[in-house]
C-alpha cells in the first residue's frame, strides 16, 4: 500500500503520466485491494507527494492499533503460527499479523512464534523469521506441510495471518493460507486475520477475486537449481481464499470484528 503511494509520488516527481503509472502499478498485484486504494488516493489528490506521506504516517498508526486490539486475543505463553510476511517489511514500521505478535511481546507475554516457510517465494523463512529475531521473540521455522502435524501435537495455540483482500465470504492471502486454516479448524484452534480497512472490498464476493498466476520457475527451481524435469508443467497461484467459516475473527484498526 505505502510502496504504491510512493511509487505514484515518484512518477509525479519524474514527470510520468500519472494515469499510465497508476495502471502499471495496479497490474503488479491485482489481488491487493489496498494497493489500488493507495494508487487511487494519490492519483486523485492535488499534491501526490504530500498524499503519499500522509498514507505512510497513517499506516504506522493503523498497524499499531491492529497490534493493540490483536494483542488482547493473545494469552501469556501462547505459541502463534503465522504464514507469509505481514510485518514491518511489508507494512510500515510495525506490521499487521506480526504487529499483533509484536504488541503481545511488548506486553511481556511469554509468546513464541512458528513461521511457515511460505513456498514458493519463502517470505516466512526470509522475512518473518528475520523480523522476529530482530525483536528477540523466540521463533522457529517449519516447512509449510508441517503445520498440521504441529497442531495435532498441541504445539500451536493460535494462528494469525494477514490479508491482501477482505470481501464478502472470506479473505485472500498468500497461497497456503487455506490449508493452514483447514488444519486449525480440525484442531479447534483460533484462526485470526489481521488487516486494515483499506483491504476491505465489499463490492465483490471473495470468490470473484482475480488470483495472480506467477512465474513457473518459482516452483521448478530453488534459487538457480532446477528440482524437476525439463518441460514440467506448473500451476503457481500466488494467493488462495480462506472462507469465513474457517476464520475466527478479523483484527482491524477499529477493533476485532466477525468475518463479513
Amino acid at each position: 500500500m505505502v510502496s504504491a503511494g510512493f511509487a505514484m509520488a515518484l512518477a509525479y516527481l519524474e514527470g510520468v503520466d500519472l494515469k499510465k503509472a497508476a495502471d502499471e502499478i495496479k497490474k503488479s498485484r491485482p489481488t491487493a485491494k489496498n494497493l489500488f486504494w493507495a494508487v487511487d488516493r494519490v492519483f486523485e489528490c492535488e499534491n501526490p507527494v504530500d498524499e503519499a506521506l500522509k498514507i505512510y504516517a497513517e499506516d504506522m498508526e493503523i498497524n499499531r492499533l491492529i497490534g493493540k486490539y490483536g494483542a488482547e486475543l493473545i494469552s501469556d505463553g501462547d505459541t502463534i503460527l503465522t504464514h507469509c510476511n505481514a510485518g514491518a517489511l511489508c507494512a510500515v514500521d510495525y506490521g499487521t499479523a506480526l504487529g499483533v505478535i509484536r504488541a503481545a511481546n511488548e506486553q511481556n507475554k511469554n509468546i513464541k512464534v512458528i513461521c511457515d516457510e511460505t513456498r514458493p517465494r519463502g517470505q516466512g523463512a526470509s522475512l518473518s523469521v528475520w523480523e522476529m529475531q530482530q525483536e528477540n521473540i523466540p521463533v522457529k521455522l517449519i516447512c509449510d506441510v508441517a503445520s498440521g502435524y504441529l497442531m495435532s501435537q498441541g504445539m500451536v495455540d493460535k494462528v494469525v495471518i494477514g490479508a491482501d483482500r477482505v470481501a464478502k465470504g472470506g479473505v485472500v492471502n498468500k497461497i497456503g493460507s487455506f490449508m493452514v486454516a483447514l488444519a486449525a479448524k480440525r484442531f479447534n484452534l483460533p484462526f485470526y486475520v489481521a488487516a486494515p480497512y483499506s483491504t476491505f472490498d465489499m463490492e465483490i464476493d471473495i470468490n470473484d477475486t482475480l488470483i495472480e498466476e506467477r512465474d513457473p520457475e518459482e516452483v521448478t527451481h530453488y534459487g538457480n537449481c532446477r528440482i524437476c524435469p525439463e518441460g514440467t508443467e506448473v500451476i503457481n497461484p500466488a494467493f488462495d481464499i480462506v472462507p469465513n467459516d474457517l476464520i475466527t475473527a478479523i483484527i482491524t484498526e477499529k477493533g476485532v470484528i466477525d468475518p463479513l
